[in-house]
């Protein structure tokens, strides 16, 4: 596997080492030793998946307690992927970094604690599937505004398109009235 820190470092996207053949293919997603030897020492506890259309944007969420560590990946179609660190003494802090993943690239995002977390489908539908680190707590999760204009995420949203958004998400927090780490 390849282990590229993205301009947050502590935020790593991962290329798998994929093996075509004309059967299909073969990966290998989760490996606890290659991980830790990468500076990803993690511990799952809950894989989560979900199916959505395109524009659905889902987040940006957190845990303010139980906070979660998540490991990324888009099944089938394609998703922009982003990460806000909301750690107050990190020099990254209120600061994102997004990637595309697809069923296609087969890559991966480690997003570690102490980060919000969201998507934008790009493709018609996609599939994301992810690792977590603690379990989901209701009571503490918390969800960022996907618009904020502090956080200025480039959304790769068509000129005039909105997202699909819960109404969780649609009634995100502004980041200067939100909770951090």
């Amino acid at each position: 596997m390849n282990f590229i820190k993205s301009d947050i470092p502590e935020v790593v996207l991962v290329e798998p080492k994929v093996f075509p053949d004309g059967r299909g293919f073969f990966m290998e997603t989760w490996n606890e030793r290659v991980f830790a030897e990468n500076g990803v020492a993690a511990k799952f506890v809950q894989d989560n998946q979900s199916k959505s259309v395109r524009h659905t944007l889902r987040g940006l969420h957190y845990q303010v307690r139980q906070t979660q560590g998540k490991l990324v990946r888009a099944l089938s179609g394609e998703v922009f992927d982003v990460a806000v660190d909301l750690r107050k003494n990190s020099r990254h802090f209120g600061r994102w970094v997004g990637a595309v993943l697809s069923g296609e690239n087969k890559k991966m995002v480690w997003v570690p604690p102490g980060f919000a977390h969201g998507f934008l489908v790009l493709s018609e539908t996609a599939e994301v599937a992810y690792k977590c680190t603690d379990f989901y707590a209701p009571a503490n999760e918390r969800s960022l505004l996907w618009n904020d204009p502090r956080l200025a995420i480039k959304w790769p949203l068509p000129s005039g398109a909105e997202p699909i958004l819960s109404p969780k998400d649609a009634a995100g927090a502004e980041f200067s009235k939100a909770e951090y780490f």
